[in-house]
This record gives C-alpha cells, sequence and structure tokens, in this order.
C-alpha cells in the first residue's frame, strides 16, 4: 500500500486530520473534545500539521509539530485502529522531525502514552520522566537528538 504525506496548507484538509483524531483520541480513548481539539488546531498558527492519505484518498493518519525552544514538539500523532500494521506511525514521526529540522530544532520532545513508550524507543526516543496523567491517560516525556 502506498502513502502520501501532506503538509496541510487548507481548511479542507485540517478537518479530515481532525476527523481522525476524534475517531482515536475521543471516540477510542475516551479523550474529552474540548481536551483534544485547541487553540493550536488552525492554518496560520505555530503548528505544522500533516496528513497522511492512501492512493486512494483515504486519510488514515496526522501529526502536528511546532518549536518550543529548541525543540520540536510532536503532538497529537494518530493513525486509525485498521491502519496501524503498514508503518503509518513511523513515517508520521519521520516527517515530523523532517519539518522540525526545518522550523531550527535540534531535538525532538513528545509525551507518549505509556503504551506507546517502546514504538517510541525504536525510533530512537528515550524516557526523560515519570509516568504523568494527560487527559487522564498515562504519560512520559521522550525525547531524541536530531
Amino acid at each position: 500500500m502506498h502513502f502520501e504525506t501532506i503538509v496541510i496548507e487548507n481548511e479542507q484538509q485540517l478537518q479530515r486530520a481532525l476527523t481522525i483524531r476524534k475517531k482515536v483520541f475521543v471516540e477510542e480513548q475516551h479523550v474529552p473534545l474540548e481536551d483534544e481539539v485547541d487553540e493550536l488546531d488552525v492554518l496560520d498558527g505555530p503548528c505544522r500539521h500533516l496528513l497522511i492519505t492512501t492512493n486512494e484518498d483515504e486519510a488514515v493518519g496526522t501529526g502536528r509539530v511546532r518549536l518550543i525552544e529548541q525543540y520540536g514538539k510532536l503532538q497529537r500523532v494518530a493513525v486509525l485502529k485498521d491502519m496501524r500494521q503498514f508503518g503509518i506511525g513511523r513515517l508520521i514521526i519521520a516527517e515530523l522531525e523532517t519539518l522540525a529540522k526545518q522550523l531550527g530544532a535540534q531535538k525532538t520532545k513528545l509525551d507518549a502514552q505509556v503504551h506507546a513508550i517502546g514504538f517510541y524507543e525504536k525510533l530512537g526516543y528515550t524516557v526523560q520522566s515519570d509516568v504523568f496523567l494527560d487527559a487522564g491517560i498515562e504519560h512520559v516525556l521522550m525525547t531524541k537528538s536530531l
């Protein structure tokens, strides 16, 4: 299966990304909608947003990155449940890291759900914090040098 990475440039693309996030975080993980969608989910804000589509133009994954000091902060990484075996998560992280470099970051950081620590470790991230709750879900801070 072939996937296309789109750096979001218009409202329709942004809405497609938000639909994925609502399915993953709100419906699957029961995160309140008001905690999931925030003031950074706009086209002209500090975040660069990604959308991953199939060759049939089905939106299957998303994520965003913004510069915080020297770090590119990766956030809202989501892949539709039935598409998680195709390496889309790795693709999203690689593309967000590229965007972070373009923004001037030398390192990246993210708040990983505890169940995903192994996934991020395989991509070069290391745990930097104790477990904390975000939207009622256990997370840890992880970082990586680019």
